[in-house]
């Protein structure tokens, strides 16, 4: 595209990284190819020095093929389109975009908060990596209130995940966004959810955002897939500085994989999200479904939150079961049309029985005192035959 003034996100995303015509035949393909390399070559030393002194200035510049030529470099465009973001950088999987987040701005001694209902591996890092390295975290709920009574002289991040990894609790993110830069903190959302597409937490006034694009950006469960992005030109550089002193590198095929899925990605989120509408209002309608945690529906606590901050929803939501652990393990098993798996974004319905044990320490969940959770992911399958399904599963369940 010539212009990107005033078009529509969704057009951006049919447009971006398409392939440049060639200069002699006139003619390309729609798709931008995956280009895989290892080595870069250059024509002589002077256009070496050139890259090379870009680099210096923070510049995307390609010296080596581990940050990637043109596919990736429309990938990061991708994810800058959909945050609204200055730059964008990748890693092999959610988990490690999260890590590079961290490792950016994070040094021995700090302090981190970190809201309470956020993805839980980040817990198992702090155990075992940012522990040893001298890092200390403070879990709370992520109310304002909650994060300011955590705040230490050493705290440097606030981290949040808006709506929450397993009941999708909302956070106000703009408040956040406030208190953070009362206190001269850096915050940082994981925006998995959201993919940007309908959440953009760095014009609510975040930091930083990170997300799996493994989820709903690749779309496809055939991927996985890291980004960070940001504006602010000195959070860029460290990240840009860690990134390449870390060594992260994805395939181009991968990140082809990712620029084709968002090409869909506008249709596969309305329809999952109208699907999950769908599920919601027949779950309602269930004696056995105590909550339902989805903040598009009404009910939903964080209903209000999602109206204001948010551009649509997905097809994610957790139900609160009046079942023992047994009866709701059979009715996750009965499930027929519903993949059991940890993952969500896909085309696929998926389902999973939570722990008790990962909810423990959700303050959220304390409060909705909802002892049986099942997370459920609504995929494009027709809403009838997930109703159905869903339906004969209860049945059993109490049978």
């Amino acid at each position: 595209m010539k212009t990107t003034k005033n078009v529509h996100l969704d057009t951006l995303l049919q447009h971006t990284g398409t392939a440049p015509f060639d200069p002699d035949t006139g003619a390309a393909p729609v798709a931008l190819p995956s280009m895989r390399t290892s080595t870069v070559r250059f024509r002589n030393l002077d256009a070496l020095e050139r890259v090379q002194q870009a680099k210096v200035r923070g510049e995307r510049a390609v010296t080596y093929g581990r940050m990637g030529m043109d596919t990736h470099a429309a990938l990061e465009q991708v994810f800058c389109d959909l945050e609204g973001a200055d730059r964008a950088f990748l890693a092999p999987s959610g988990l490690s975009a999260i890590a590079l987040a961290f490792f950016s701005v994070l040094s021995s001694g700090d302090h981190m908060v970190v809201a309470d209902c956020a993805y839980g591996p980040v817990r198992y890092m702090d155990k075992t990596v940012l522990n040893r390295m001298g890092v200390q975290v403070s879990y709370t709920r992520g109310t304002v209130q909650a994060m300011r009574e955590a705040i230490l002289p050493t705290t440097r991040v606030l981290y949040v995940e808006s709506p929450g990894s397993l009941l999708f609790e909302m956070l106000d993110l703009p408040a956040l966004a406030a208190l953070a830069r009362e206190k001269g903190l850096i915050l940082m959302t994981d925006n998995t959810w959201g993919s940007g597409y309908v959440y953009r937490p760095l014009d609510l006034g975040a930091h930083v955002s990170v997300v799996a694009g493994t989820k709903y950006v690749g779309g496809h469960s055939d991927l996985m897939l890291g980004a960070v992005m940001a504006s602010d030109p000195a959070l860029v550089q460290r990240i840009n500085e860690t990134h390449y002193a870390l060594g992260y590198s994805i395939s181009a095929d991968d990140a082809w994989l990712a620029i084709r899925g968002a090409r869909t990605l506008p249709v596969r989120m309305r329809t999952t999200a109208d699907h999950a509408l769908q599920v919601c209002q027949f779950l309602a309608t269930r004696p056995e479904v105590e909550r339902i945690f989805h903040p598009a529906w009404p009910q939903d606590s964080g209903h209000a939150l999602w109206q204001r901050d948010c551009l649509g929803s997905n097809g994610m939501l957790s139900i609160g079961l009046n079942l023992d652990a047994a009866a709701c393990r059979r009715f996750v098993d009965n499930l027929t049309l519903f993949g059991i798996g940890f993952s969500w974004g896909g085309f696929e319905s998926l389902v999973q029985w939570v722990d008790p044990a990962a909810l423990a320490s959700h303050g959220y969940w304390q409060e909705t005192a909802t002892p049986s959770v099942v997370r459920m992911h609504i995929g494009l399958e027709s809403p009838d035959d997930l109703m159905a399904d869903i339906a004969q599963a209860l049945d059993n369940a109490r049978a």
